[in-house]
């Protein structure tokens, strides 16, 4: 079987049920596992270069709150005919995370024969994102494989639970852009409760939008977690100040007590895969001090001073 994923969570997905030796085309995004990706062709680009753009320019080349990116990924239709797919996996949840259903399914409808199979992926909430995974190796023809796979993450977030209970449960504010600032909403509340926190700003499986400043000195958060979409820790640690400038920065709890964190957001958070069950294990060390898992890095957790 021939795979494309259009989508870095999806490419997550194939290699967790250790499938990555059929992925024959990637997305410009996906960065993992490097050994797999490293070895396999790239069929879309972006329209624009994130890297010469600020936080405010790149919401704004994205549709501002109301996340209209239709047009912001190029899919190399020409390409995708010669990679011969039997299976592409994308998305349509967001637009402007990846290529959607809509531009792929438009895509192989111009293929000779019968065409692959387009998967769309919908996962808003945590159990969604576990259950892609048994859709995925449904699909891909390895369901005993599958079922193994999410039997262990729910293992590893029911450790996790068992490790934070009774304890004080931090007010936490998840933030998945700096400006216009916008919480993390979809599966990361839960992540956030699966690690003995107390989720504000958003619901389980909320698809959010921006917020004014007012909302977030409102919340008073105890602990606060930056997680832009598709930034590095790096470029988060570099645009931080976005934050810190403004005058009511200073007076938030969490900036009182130094609990505000730099997390690796297109690891473990962004990206509806396998991957956010460490999200939550990096949650409780930041939250609880507490090592589920393997032990935290700097470059997964990195607390401001």
């Amino acid at each position: 079987m021939r795979i494309v994923s259009l989508l870095p969570a999806a490419t997550d997905i194939v290699a967790e049920l250790g499938l990555g030796d059929r992925l024959v085309g990637r997305t410009h995004e996906c960065d993992w596992p490097p050994e797999v990706v490293a070895r396999v062709p790239v069929v879309t680009a972006a329209e624009f270069d994130p890297d010469a753009l600020s936080s405010r320019e790149i919401s704004q080349a994205v549709g501002g709150a109301a996340h209209q990116g239709s047009s912001l990924y190029t899919l190399d239709a020409g390409l995708l005919g010669e990679l011969a797919p039997d299976v592409v996996l994308t998305q349509d949840l967001c637009q402007v995370c990846a290529v959607s259903y809509g531009a792929a399914a438009d895509s192989v409808r111009v293929l000779d024969g019968d065409g692959p199979r387009v998967l769309s992926l919908e996962p808003r909430t945590l159990a969604d994102v576990l259950a892609c995974v048994e859709q995925v190796g449904d699909v891909l023809g390895v369901p005993q494989v599958a079922v193994h796979r999410v039997a262990e993450l729910h293992r590893r977030l029911a450790a996790v639970r068992a490790q934070v209970s009774g304890r004080p449960r931090p007010r936490v504010a998840a933030i998945e852009w700096l400006d216009p600032l916008w919480p993390a909403g979809h599966w990361v509340p839960e992540q956030i409760r699966c690690a003995g926190g107390e989720p504000l700003l958003a619901e389980p499986g909320e698809h959010t939008g921006s917020m004014d400043w007012a909302s977030l000195i409102e919340a008073a958060p105890e602990v606060i977690v930056l997680m832009p979409c598709g930034f590095p820790p790096e470029r988060t640690l570099k645009e931080a100040g976005l934050l810190a400038d403004h005058p009511a920065w200073d007076d938030l709890p969490a900036v009182r007590a130094g609990q505000v964190w730099v997390l690796d957001g297109p690891a473990y958070f962004n990206r509806p895969g396998p991957r956010v069950v460490r999200g939550a294990e990096v949650l409780a060390h930041v939250l609880h001090g507490i090592t589920a898992g393997a032990p935290v890095s700097d470059t997964e957790a990195h607390r401001l001073l």
